[in-house]
């Protein structure tokens, strides 16, 4: 059940004029679990302290709604362990206090559940190949990679890794990615650190490209090996839910370009990662990329990102963090500007990280979103590559008077099965105070995501007001359907 109150509802209606916002755009963020960054802060060992610890994490869920997020990365894999329970790896020791214990709840199930009430979509970020540092990986004792999987491993300075030249590699991860693809209910993968680590030219794989690289230059074949991975995982999840999407974070400058011909450290030459190749390919449903930098290190290399962007989504990714003061003490305006860019740009939206450094509203910039650049909701971008069939329209909204509420109520176009997710349909409610909408524009939004069939809407049972309502329906594709039929209200202090 979801409850919207009517006045906020009238304000944004009047504030629609002053800020305007595309209908269909991503607003995501980043939720790190690693060290309890943004979750967990506490430790759950009983049912007390897991109630606790969820309710940490649905007060974080409700302040993202509130400022019409849709879209949350829960880190579920950190340094070769996870925060679900799996038949492959050990749990992270943050959510217990102790590595390899599991917490009284499953968190990955519960944050998917929790964003999926608040009609937001949850993707799993899972970090690809570093396993930590050697003092993590001896805490974790025989549960980790390295004990258990020697031959696929490589010290590289302090930190392990699985190495990606390794013919077992990704047959490891792909076990994985099908796991959790196959046991939940998740909109999205995304991969982290799918490329070679820092220095990489120190990484030790000279023998294992002697002994795999058929004589092809090194950073070609690293760069292949990387390609040949993503293709694979890419294929897995298809196979298993094919509308889950596919996504990485690779780094926010792919090479050196015309407008910044030394870039620095890029993707393509600095860690072998080819994300424009996986887009052109079809490999890739979206690209999230760290674009933790400014000026000119910035706006050109959104715009490179878009040319080479197959059609596929591009979200340029925000280094919030960089106002903290131990960070970069970054202004606010050189995230709103990037925002503002972004939106000229045609990206499909932003994502921010980290999720604290969005929500304790540095320097401003949770009210600035909440109250100016995502004043209205959002739909997500449609995935027509994946499947473009249209859902059936619903056939129209019910109004009913219930006390100082309006219960708003329609026939399901698609009930959903316990064993058949990709069932589930979720819905748009517009509505409008005069007796027409415009269903092309954010401002007429009430409500994105729902799942269900009924919404209730807390109105003023004292000023008169006709209210015009209409629904649509949109697929896991994130295809919307026509709308339904209009249904006008007339909203009195007496019941009629």
């Amino acid at each position: 059940m979801t409850k919207k109150y009517c006045l906020i509802i009238l304000c944004l209606y009047i504030a629609s004029s002053l800020f305007a916002s595309p209908k269909h755009e991503i607003r995501a963020v980043w939720l790190s679990t690693i060290y309890g960054l943004d979750w967990p802060q506490t430790r759950a060992t009983n049912e007390a302290s897991s109630k606790v610890q969820q309710a940490a994490l649905c007060e974080m869920l409700d302040k993202l709604k509130e400022a019409n997020f849709n879209t949350v990365f829960i880190q579920a894999r950190l340094r070769g362990n996870l925060i679900y329970p799996s038949k492959i790896e050990s749990f992270n020791f943050i959510f217990s206090g102790k590595a390899g214990v599991a917490p009284p709840y499953d968190p990955l199930e519960f944050a998917i559940e929790e964003c999926h009430k608040r009609g937001m979509e949850c993707h799993a970020w899972l970090v690809t190949f570093p396993l930590g540092t050697q003092k993590s990986v001896k805490a974790q004792g025989k549960s980790s990679v390295v004990r258990k999987h020697p031959k696929l491993c490589k010290k590289h300075g302090n930190e392990w890794y699985l190495d990606p030249g390794v013919p077992g590699t990704i047959d490891y991860l792909s076990s994985l990615v099908k796991e959790v693809v196959t046991n939940y209910d998740i909109d999205g993968i995304q991969f982290d650190y799918i490329r070679y680590p820092e220095e990489a030219h120190r990484f030790p794989d000279k023998a294992v490209h002697a002994k795999y690289g058929k004589g092809t230059k090194r950073d070609d074949w690293r760069r292949n090996n990387i390609n040949r991975l993503v293709f694979r995982l890419y294929d897995d999840v298809k196979a298993i839910k094919p509308w889950v999407q596919v996504s990485s974070s690779p780094l926010g400058k792919y090479n050196d370009i015309e407008k910044v011909p030394n870039a620095g450290w890029t993707a393509y030459r600095s860690v072998h990662q080819d994300p424009v190749l996986w887009l052109n390919k079809g490999k890739h449903d979206m690209i999230a990329p760290m674009m933790y930098y400014q000026d000119n290190n910035f706006y050109p290399f959104v715009d490179n990102w878009m040319e080479n962007s197959n059609g596929r989504i591009i979200i340029p990714g925000l280094g919030a963090y960089r106002m903290d003061k131990k960070e970069s003490d970054w202004d606010i305006t050189a995230i709103t500007n990037q925002i503002k860019y972004s939106r000229n740009a045609a990206t499909a939206g932003c994502a921010y990280f980290r999720c604290r450094n969005v929500l304790d509203n540095s320097k401003g910039l949770y009210k600035q979103l909440k109250d100016s650049f995502y004043i209205h909701p959002a739909l997500l971008p449609p995935l027509t590559w994946l499947n473009d069939t249209v859902p059936s329209k619903p056939s129209e909204i019910h109004v009913e008077r219930i006390g100082s509420e309006l219960k708003l109520s329609w026939d399901a176009t698609q009930k959903p099965t316990k064993n058949n997710k990709s069932e589930t349909t979720t819905y748009t409610l517009y509505y409008a105070i005069t007796d027409s909408i415009d269903t092309n524009t954010s401002s007429s939004i009430i409500e994105t995501g729902i799942r269900g069939n009924e919404i209730y809407l807390q109105v003023d049972t004292i000023q008169e007001q006709i209210y015009s309502f209409q629904i649509t329906a949109s697929s896991r594709y994130h295809i919307e359907s026509e709308p339904s039929n209009l249904t006008l209200y007339y909203q009195s202090h007496f019941i009629k």
